[in-house]
């Protein structure tokens, strides 16, 4: 009786083993077949790509702030190579590397770095009242008041633009965001973002700046912070080049015209004219 028993286990095992080989093998011929047949609709199917794209899109930084208008680098370039965007879509690429990509003249290249028009730091401008909330400018723009400083066209110095910033590039100091321009790829990420429209691209080789943006009359702007264009016109007479303008209540400089001599910032009362 043992005997016939252990037969017969052996007997169970073998066909057991049989199944499990069989199924192995249905599988792996499955598998087999599935491959084959998706390699061949890779090859039927697949969708060519230009490799200009690629070459492009190494031109790019890479950062994907969005200041081309696209979703990122790797849209941009494939826009660019499409021609739905012009070479120098972005600020930051290597535009005349595109330019011999894409077998067409860079043409001249002027770089664009941003610009904080507001000089008033926290020793300069009195506060309405104390945020106390969510750091950002965008936020608190929404609150009576349009901030805490008493000027409503200043700096609101909690950093939406820092947070825009994907190079590094800005910083507030003291109240006011400032720019390192040696960092700036002009890509406008944080002009988007200024609810006050502070902040403006200006040419790299630009020598002086106003930096100020409010529209007030002279004695309010000096209630408000001591370092403000008060609109006096005197930079203005001082500029033989004829860049300096002043309009509603502030001055302008005209940076194609400007010839950097600091006539306009070394007279202005307010010193609000700065060199950059």
């Amino acid at each position: 009786m043992e005997l016939i028993r252990f037969l017969g286990n052996i007997t169970l095992l073998d066909f057991s083993m049989t199944g499990v080989l069989r199924a192995g093998v249905v599988v792996g011929v499955t598998g087999l077949i599935i491959g084959v047949l998706l390699g061949i609709a890779a090859i039927k199917f697949r969708v060519e790509t230009d490799t200009r794209v690629e070459a492009v899109r190494e031109c790019l930084p890479g950062s994907n702030c969005g200041g081309c208008g696209f979703a990122g680098c790797d849209a941009c370039a494939e826009a660019i190579v499409k021609g739905i965007a012009p070479i120098n879509a972005c600020a930051g690429s290597r535009q005349a590397d595109i330019a011999a990509i894409m077998g067409t003249e860079a043409g001249e290249q002027v770089k664009m770095v941003a610009f904080v028009k507001c000089a008033g730091t926290c020793d300069k401008t009195s506060v309405k009242y104390r945020y106390q909330g969510i750091a950002d400018c965008r936020k608190l723009a929404l609150i009576p008041g349009h901030g805490e400083k008493e000027c409503s066209f200043g700096c609101m110095g909690y950093g939406s633009c820092v947070n825009a910033c994907k190079f590094d590039a800005i910083h507030v100091v003291n109240g006011v965001a400032v720019v390192d321009k040696e960092k700036c790829t002009g890509c406008s990420a944080c002009t988007k973002v200024c609810p006050n429209s502070l902040i403006e691209l200006r040419p790299y080789s630009a020598s002086y700046a106003v930096a100020c943006s409010s529209t007030l009359k002279g004695k309010d702007v000096k209630a408000k912070c001591t370092t403000g264009c008060i609109g006096c016109g005197i930079c203005a007479k001082q500029c033989e080049a004829g860049a300096v303008t002043v309009e509603n209540n502030i001055a302008h400089i005209d940076y194609e015209k400007c010839v950097g001599c600091g006539k306009c910032a070394e007279k202005c009362p307010q010193k609000i004219i700065h060199m950059v």
